[in-house]
This record gives structure tokens, C-alpha cells and sequence, in this order.
């Protein structure tokens, strides 16, 4: 991988919704030496179907060959690079943040209103926050929430789709599929 080239890329494939699937992807990756920055898989609206959203950093090869061997694999119905001018991504971010006093649980409240995150539960001790937006946002109320003393900190790892009337489906494994015999007879 040339290093000065590589960004962070974001990836959504579409698999069959099946025990193994998953593993069979990541393994892919961990063969060929790839490290999976984020990683979140979820069913689609067709609950025979699940979307992975892969971050990881590489370059135009580089991603370009993740993307040929994954279109290989027999589960993978779709896979598309999210263009960051053609793609919204998100991920969600829960925070536990120590409140002992009042005056306390009021700044963090503040903070929470800045950053338009909910506060999902209230103790005496504590607030639980979450927030959705992409890493720079939550960065920014991490490092705002840590001079309260984070006590837990979870993160789904991003999700994306495309901008617009643009679609995975726009471009399928199966689409090519049929495509392929076409030239032959």
C-alpha cells in the first residue's frame, strides 16, 4: 500500500442475512492483512439481507482489490465504495459521564444540548449520553466530556448510505451476473 496515498474508505456490502457470513468476510480481510477500522452489519429491509459498512484505510489498489475479492465471495450480493461527496455517515456514541452534583449534571446537560445528543439515562452519580454524527463530532464531545471523567464509552463504528436517489442496487453482483453471458451466444 503507498501510505502517502491511502485514506479512509468506506465500504458497503451487501450479503446473505446467514450464520457465517460475517466471518467469512472479516476473514477475508485478516488474510490478506487488512485492517477493518469500523465494522457495522445490519439487517436491510429485506430481512433475508443484511448491509456491512467496512472503513479502512488504503488506497485506490488497494480498495480496489478488497472490492474484486469480496464480489468473489459467494454470499455478497453488492459492494460499492461510498464516495465522502456521494455518502452520509454516521455512527452512534454513548457516553457514561460522572455528575455527582448538581451544577455538574447542568454542564454536561449543556454540552449534550450543544452537540443535540439525548440524555438517555439520569442516576445521582452519573449521565448516560448519546450522540449520532460522524467521528470529528464525536471527537469534539469526547474531549469536552473527558474533563467530567468519562466513565464508559461505546461506539457502533460507522454507518453510511448513498446521497440522493443513488442506491447500492444500482450496481449488483447479480446485474453483472447476468451481463456476463451475454456476449457468448
Amino acid at each position: 500500500m503507498n501510505e502517502m496515498n491511502a485514506t479512509r474508505r468506506t465500504l458497503s456490502v451487501l450479503v446473505e442475512n446467514a450464520a457465517g457470513v460475517l466471518s467469512q468476510v472479516s476473514r477475508l480481510f485478516s488474510r490478506k492483512g487488512y485492517n477493518i477500522e469500523s465494522l457495522a452489519v445490519g439487517t436491510t429491509d429485506d430481512p433475508t439481507v443484511s448491509r456491512i459498512t467496512i472503513e479502512v484505510w488504503a488506497d485506490a489498489p488497494m480498495i480496489e482489490q478488497i472490492m474484486n475479492q469480496l464480489r468473489k465471495q459467494y454470499p455478497v450480493y453488492s459492494v460499492q465504495e461510498l464516495k465522502p461527496e456521494r455518502s452520509i455517515r454516521r455512527e452512534l456514541v454513548m457516553f457514561k459521564v460522572k455528575a455527582e452534583t448538581h451544577d455538574i449534571r447542568n454542564e454536561v446537560i449543556q454540552i449534550a444540548n450543544i452537540f443535540r445528543a439525548s440524555i438517555i439515562d439520569v442516576s445521582l452519580k452519573s449521565l448516560t449520553l448519546a450522540l449520532i454524527g460522524d467521528e470529528t463530532k464525536a471527537e469534539a464531545m469526547q474531549k469536552l466530556l473527558e474533563a467530567f471523567g468519562i466513565l464508559e464509552l461505546v461506539r457502533t463504528g460507522m454507518v453510511a448510505l448513498e446521497r440522493g436517489a443513488y442506491t447500492i442496487e444500482d450496481e449488483t453482483k447479480e446485474q453483472t451476473e447476468f451481463n456476463l453471458g451475454k456476449n457468448f451466444l
